[in-house]
């Protein structure tokens, strides 16, 4: 179940997925994100971004991470004068796992050499302009974000 947290406008947007979450929870954490996101006045190319990274994260998160407590989405948009950067963290009580361990892979001479699936990360990564990990009390909290300039 997907809950919004009360806050006022311009305060931090917090949504909660429970700990059995499900695809079609997944579905609704994008939904979320996607509105709020063009509420808070995300350029639609980042938002597409974001959505994307999100997809992934959970997908992971409920593959593996087996989370036994609700998930956790916060998203922060800031103002800056020059840019603008909108940021999503992912918090969730499964195992612990830092996805920026892992190596990047090298870039497959063809598409025969592609891998068909385990490209999560890859996605991941190559779409946000910012990530980090850290693990924090039992949660692994891991943040994607995308930047803009001003206009």
């Amino acid at each position: 179940m997907l809950e919004r947290a009360q806050l006022a406008p311009g305060e931090l947007s917090i949504y909660e997925l429970s700990s059995g979450a499900q695809e079609v929870e997944v579905r609704r954490a994008s939904d979320w994100l996607e509105d709020a996101c063009r509420e808070k006045g995300v350029p639609p190319k980042q938002v597409d971004r974001l959505v994307l990274c999100l997809n992934e994260v959970l997908a992971n998160v409920i593959a593996h991470g087996k989370p036994t407590q609700p998930i956790t989405l916060r998203l922060e948009v800031g103002a800056d004068p020059h840019s603008r950067e909108a940021s999503v963290t992912v918090s969730d009580a499964g195992r612990a796992f830092d996805p920026l361990s892992v190596p990047k892979r090298a870039r497959p001479a063809s598409l025969d050499e592609a891998p068909t699936s385990g490209m999560g990360l890859d996605i991941i990564r190559f779409c946000s302009d910012v990530l980090r990990y850290r693990h924090e009390d039992g949660r692994n909290h891991l943040t994607f974000g995308a930047r803009w300039k001003a206009e």
